[in-house]
């Protein structure tokens, strides 16, 4: 049988580069800094909401939380009818620890967050009560039940943890050199401090003492240290904030470092442990906010202190077959169990949301797959379905998540405080949802939340970024009305920011002129703030004015360095710039940070294909179709470069397949008045990629197309040829259009006047009488289209006003796209409606 290969997974809660990187330069880091050389680093995206025991359950399981089950910090208690910690019997897939149990590996857990109560593991597993001090000052400190497994190790265990009481002066003073100084009956900070380090230090006793006299394969081990030092005194953290009195600065301004630095001592002493045949991994489930990025004031709602996580936290791996002192790009909370299940050699479940970091090993992995760890018989080492609602608490856990203002204190209506925390994990699911881009499912949880709490104002604005996506544009804008009517003393009016709502909404809607017009206003009170704009970013590349969006981008970037829309909207404005090296260059830096990021491959891949680096675009829209198989203009470009350059004909007619099989059964119709100039748009489309039919025919193209329908016989027999492809057709002829096609219908609209104009000018009639009838005849024709298309869901239609069409900002180029899934090459449309600008 091989040797089984040994692992240290260590989990530091809410780790940041932004502090580590000057520490690791200082040589204050010199344990942390030894990984970094012998392994990869990289950012490692977090998921949404940012709340650790959910983060935490999905490094552990490689699943997001609508798979894992663990919703939030606490739960319903089903005994007592109130609310508990959130416990290990919730988690409703299986851990890396149950997978290793099977295969015949030895683990040691420790601390890891929910993991009580302790499970039967082959091996030992310590939960996150273990570290908790829950007794008075001169009374037992007593082992909870079932924070151990195997019994048999509590005693020793217990007597390895370290009181807050037994931290002295001289384990505070390098955290607060003038501690003395301190007046502890009214400055609490000291005892914080000691808390923490005393939780953190039974943790590291108890894992080094598990290391040093227990047989093991893989340890894994939570600190919670930095992110509770970072809650409590990141707003000392230099440089000091304003309004912030100097003598308290001088004190604590320290501490977040000095955190640092003590994690990277025990960090010493575990590497010193695993030896150097292990596999060690170190990994954060956020970042948080260090600089002016820090939060000023938290809202009145929720779990508040999580607004001040960054979205990035830390990622390091180092160990034998693992590259050595490199940067690793794309990395997510869900790639950690594949990647480690990958490095021991057993096989990933498809169900997994997480992927295998394939860069960060030396040697090409061989990655083996399962439908899913949860579906096979067998011994996992888990508790029994009985224990999912008997199982014990720690008030202790719970007045901690109460002072850190995770939650608020249930008091003693255990009723409501359950009705609370119920609507609390439904948003927290909603948000999961939400983070999937499954919009539906997470419009329907807000909806009903909305019911409870109409003026909820976490729940209307997310709500509102569901209508949004959703092209609900109506509904956004009564969740507008309605935060509008906020009571001027409401604490969280300033969390709300309506007249940037308003512009997003107004560039959702096609205004773009509107919304530049209100975005441009609130930048002059605020210049610096990140998502205005980004908004404003978006609008200039919607108008085409590159330039612009380049300046908007950049600012965005210089404010937050972590900001993968800004990098692919800044790529976006390059390439139409005519920069491709550097919107390739910008386009990875987005992919770096947010790997699941099929726009931004696109993007790279357009880049690549301007620089002529044909391999390389085709890897890029490659590898765009595995995270967006529908992404059609990426499939057409690997049609052309695999036929054309690359001399793959079996790529390029695979490819070409699938096209026509996505495309079969929806046609493309450009649609409108004669005399409006309609088939202008139909050369538009074409020249943007889509295939006409039939082939233009410049002369008589409108003619061909009045005649192509015959209103006696009705006869469509000729639309099996169009599938895919775009075709005109007369506003009065769509309503003869047979069913079993899927019809995306663009009519190009123009002012009634210039059309009676054409039509009197036909007839020779002039200085006639204003004509009512044509002007109802027209109005009763768009009715008539609105109505038929509304009757039917394999019918949409999107109107283009014509002077929009040839106003030069191309923003109804944009809306075309967008309208037919991003298919069509705007440089290209760009071209026509330049040279047919003067109809």
């Amino acid at each position: 049988m091989a040797k089984k290969r040994k692992v240290l997974l260590i989990g530091w809660d809410a780790a940041d580069w932004k502090i580590i990187n000057p520490l690791m330069d200082a040589g204050k880091m010199p344990a942390f800094k030894k990984i970094v050389e012998n392994g990869v680093m990289g950012n490692i995206a977090t998921l949404d909401p940012p709340l650790s025991p959910m983060l935490w359950t999905s490094i552990a399981t490689g699943k997001r939380a609508d798979k894992h089950g663990i919703m939030g910090f606490v739960e319903p208690d089903p005994e007592s009818g109130g609310i508990r910690n959130v416990n290990s019997t919730s988690r409703t897939t299986r851990a890396i620890w149950n997978i290793l149990h099977h295969e015949g590996y030895k683990s040691n857990i420790v601390g890891w967050w929910p993991s009580h109560p302790a499970e039967p593991i082959n091996g030992v597993m310590i939960s996150n009560f273990y570290q908790k001090a829950s007794n008075e000052e001169g009374k037992p400190w007593v082992l909870q039940d079932e924070v151990v497994f195997p019994k048999e190790y509590e005693k020793v265990l217990s007597v390895l943890r370290v009181h807050p009481l037994e931290i002295t002066e001289q384990h505070l003073l390098p955290f607060v050199p003038d501690a003395a100084n301190v007046n502890q009956d009214e400055d609490k900070h000291l005892r914080s401090i000691a808390k923490i380090l005393a939780e953190n230090a039974s943790i590291q006793a108890a894992t080094t003492w598990l290391m040093r006299s227990t047989e093991w394969d893989f340890t894994a081990v939570y600190f919670d240290g930095i992110d509770h030092f970072s809650h409590a005194f990141m707003s000392f953290y230099p440089p000091q904030l304003p309004g912030l009195p100097d003598n308290l600065y001088n004190l604590y301004k320290g501490v977040v470092e000095g955190a640092y630095i003590f994690h990277d001592m025990m960090l010493e002493r575990l590497i010193e442990l695993a030896g150097d045949d292990t596999l060690v991994l170190i990994v954060s489930d956020h970042g948080f906010y260090s600089d002016h990025l820090r939060p000023l004031s938290l809202p009145k709602f929720g779990p508040a202190p999580a607004y001040a996580h960054s979205p990035y936290g830390v990622f390091v791996m180092s160990g034998e077959g693992i590259k050595k002192d490199e940067l690793i790009f794309g990395a997510t909370l869900l790639d950690v169990t594949p990647t480690l299940l990958a490095a021991i050699g057993l096989p990933i479940g498809k169900d997994m949301d997480g992927k295998v970091l394939v860069n960060a090993f030396s040697n090409t992995q061989e990655i083996k797959y399962i439908d899913s760890w949860d579906t096979i018989e067998g011994d996992f080492g888990e508790h029994p379905e009985h224990k999912r609602a008997s199982v014990g608490d720690s008030m202790e856990a719970l007045q901690q998540l109460v002072e850190l203002g995770y939650i608020e204190d249930p008091g003693e209506d255990k009723a409501n405080a359950q009705k609370t925390i119920e609507a609390e994990n439904k948003y927290n699911l909603a948000k999961v949802y939400f983070s999937k881009a499954d919009y539906s499912m997470a419009k329907t949880l807000l909806e009903e939340l909305l019911v409870e709490n109409v003026m909820d104002v976490r729940v209307n604005m997310d709500l509102a970024n569901c209508y949004m996506n959703l092209k609900e544009f109506e509904n956004v804008r009564g969740i507008v009305e309605r935060l509008s009517g906020m009571k001027e003393d409401d604490e969280n009016r300033q969390f709300v920011n309506m007249d940037l709502i308003e512009g997003q909404l107004l560039f959702a809607e096609g205004k773009s002129d509107l919304a530049l017009e209100k975005l441009r206003a609130l930048e002059e009170k605020n210049p610096y703030n990140v998502q205005l704009q980004i908004e404003l970013g978006k609008v200039y590349l919607a108008i085409r004015n590159f330039e612009l969006a380049r300046i908007a981008f950049v600012h965005v970037i210089q404010l937050d360095i972590n900001n993968a829309v800004a990098f692919h909207g800044l790529a976006v404005a390059l390439l139409r710039l005519g920069h491709y090296e550097e919107a390739a260059e910008r386009a990875l830096d987005a992919i770096g940070l947010r790997y699941h990021y099929p726009n931004a491959h696109y993007l790279l891949g357009e880049a690549l294909l301007r620089l002529q680096l044909f391999q390389d675009a085709a890897n890029a829209f490659e590898l765009t179709l595995t995270m967006n198989s529908a992404y059609f203009r990426a499939r057409k470009w690997l049609v052309e470069i695999y036929s054309k350059h690359l001399n793959n004909s079996e790529k390029s007619i695979h490819h070409q397949r699938i096209l026509d099989l996505q495309l079969k059964g929806k046609i493309t119709i450009v649609s409108g008045f004669p005399d409006s100039g309609f088939e202008i748009l139909l050369k538009v489309l074409a020249h943007g990629g889509i295939e006409p039919f039939p082939q233009l025919d410049e002369d008589n193209i409108v003619e061909h197309a009045m005649n192509r329908v015959n209103n006696r016989t009705k006869d469509f027999s000729w639309l099996a040829d169009a599938h895919g492809k775009v075709m005109l057709l007369p506003a009065t002829s769509l309503k003869f259009l047979p069913l079993g096609f899927e019809y995306r219908i663009v009519f190009l609209l123009c002012p009634v006047e210039d059309l009676i104009g054409h039509q009197q000018q036909k007839e020779n009639r002039k200085n006639q009488t204003y004509p009512l009838n044509l002007i109802n005849a027209y109005n009763d024709i768009i009715h008539d289209i609105d109505t038929w298309v509304m009757e039917n869901p394999t019918r949409t239609i999107l109107y283009v006003q014509r002077d929009d069409l040839f106003s030069g900002n191309g923003e109804a180029l944009e809306n075309i796209n967008k309208f037919l899934d991003f298919r069509l090459d705007i440089d290209g449309m760009t071209k026509v409606v330049d040279t047919e600008s003067d109809i």
